[in-house]
């Protein structure tokens, strides 16, 4: 089952501006005559955080436009500082393909990724001889359920077994442990499909999740938490379709969606609250879930849905359905919450990409970036450099489908393109990397001299 059709597409005008009207939100609870039980209960909660005043009227930003503003835009001229060949390909199913993932969480697992299709998940490993090791395939005992995100994370307890954790069509967050092979835990609270989860690099405990229902959930694997709620009256207004940690600032991330938005959050008055839910001993329904309704700032980068972002340092890369990927810089007003501005730096050309859940990924150290489009087709784009430079196309005779979405290895020597026909599609480099080149004409520069 593929991810729901679009609702009707709002117009700029009806997305731009929010008004809050009435008492802001994140305010404090009336005061009331609480039970001897519940004075217990209120003790171990952590205390209320003072939130700063924020502005009644929350306004997307806009680009700056004129003069000095121009974007520097690559060109679709291959450079081949890295050629690819086709090396095999894997049929999965007649379900298609929505997310792809090599383990970044954990260097002993470098050359094992996981798959999801229909309602399956499925691991495998990179063989050197081009195909592929099935390792572990998981069933959801929903028939109906169709996965369309997954993310690595690792048991802070079983002595950092790796976790699997997939979300789909049904709602439910399913928590898997790949050393025990059984499902670990089911996170429950989102009110529509869930499009995407990602793993906080520092603190694998911590998920994010966006859904349906137009709200991010933060939420604690082990503990089975759901710490905070990112929604309301500055929140999305439309299905939020993916989400990304800052790699540095702990407490911050992105979300973006149908509503045309990128949305920067943060939830530093709130960490009180997610320390908390490590050392949570009630019940994960007990927990007093803090809802945020205002984000840091609100962005308008794009026209159209925005499918897929990402953090690059402090910089942003985003993809709508405009055949393109932009990188910009946020620049929010430390002073004035919900106000600031942004500058559009590089873009990212992507032809034939106008299909909405169609996303991109990096590799571990961000030097490279692949993107795949509606005719089987995958751009490998050198992301660091300026102006883009872009490092190959590449295509498969026998690939005809929308790539949905990529996965690129650790050290970008392997590519892989999740198919809208099932198949998984492999690509491996064909000359060595810049580095292993390097150490080669430096050995053989010392065997000249000796």
């Amino acid at each position: 089952m593929a991810p729901s059709k679009a609702r009707r597409k709002r117009s700029l005008r009806e997305v731009t501006t929010i008004i809050a009207t009435g008492p802001i939100a994140n305010s404090q609870p009336a005061s009331s005559t609480l039970t001897k039980e519940e004075e217990q209960q209120e003790e171990q909660c952590p205390k209320e955080p003072k939130i700063p005043p924020l502005p009644p009227i929350m306004v997307n930003l806009v680009p700056q436009q004129g003069l000095g503003c121009e974007a520097v835009e690559g060109l679709l001229v291959p450079s081949l500082n890295r050629e690819y060949k086709p090396c095999g390909k894997y049929i999965v199913g007649n379900h298609p393909i929505y997310a792809i993932g090599f383990n970044f969480m954990d260097v002993g697992y470098y050359d094992v990724f996981a798959a999801a299709s229909g309602n399956s998940v499925t691991i495998y490993r990179c063989l050197e001889n081009g195909s592929f090791g099935l390792l572990q395939a998981y069933v959801d005992e929903d028939k109906d359920e169709s996965f369309y995100t997954l993310s690595w994370t690792k048991d802070k307890v079983d002595g950092g077994s790796p976790l699997l954790v997939a979300a789909g069509n049904n709602r439910i967050i399913r928590v898997i442990n790949c050393a025990t092979e059984k499902l670990a835990k089911s996170l429950v609270g989102h009110g529509g499909s869930i499009h995407e989860i990602k793993t906080h690099a520092s603190k694998p405990s911590l998920i994010i999740s966006a859904s349906k229902d137009e709200s991010v959930r933060l939420w604690n694997v082990h503990t089975g938490i759901c710490v905070l709620i990112f929604a309301g009256v500055g929140g999305h207004r439309h299905d939020v379709l993916s989400v990304d940690f800052h790699p540095t600032e702990i407490g911050l991330f992105a979300s973006c969606g149908m509503d045309n938005t990128v949305k920067i959050w943060s939830m530093k008055e709130f960490w009180v609250y997610v320390e908390k839910s490590y050392s949570w001993t009630d019940h994960p329904s007990k927990f007093p879930t803090r809802h945020i309704q205002f984000p840091v700032l609100s962005v308008a980068v794009h026209s159209d849905f925005v499918d897929c972002t990402r953090w690059l340092g402090d910089f942003i890369l985003s993809k709508s359905v405009e055949n393109e990927i932009l990188l910009w810089e946020p620049k929010p007003d430390k002073n004035r919450p919900g106000e600031g501005s942004i500058d559009i730096l590089q873009k990212y050309p992507v032809p034939q990409s106008t299909l909405w859940f169609m996303k991109f990924s990096c590799d571990f150290h961000f030097n490279q970036l692949a993107v795949g489009n509606s005719k089987g087709e995958i751009y490998v784009w050198e992301v660091q450099s300026c102006p883009p430079v872009l490092i190959d196309r590449l295509s498969n005779q026998e690939c005809k489908s929308p790539i949905r979405q990529t996965a690129v290895s650790v050290d970008g020597s392997t590519i892989l393109g999740a198919g809208d026909d099932g198949t998984i599609w492999r690509w491996d480099e064909v000359s060595p990397s810049s580095s292993k080149t390097e150490a080669t004409q430096a050995a053989v520069a010392a065997d000249a001299k000796a």
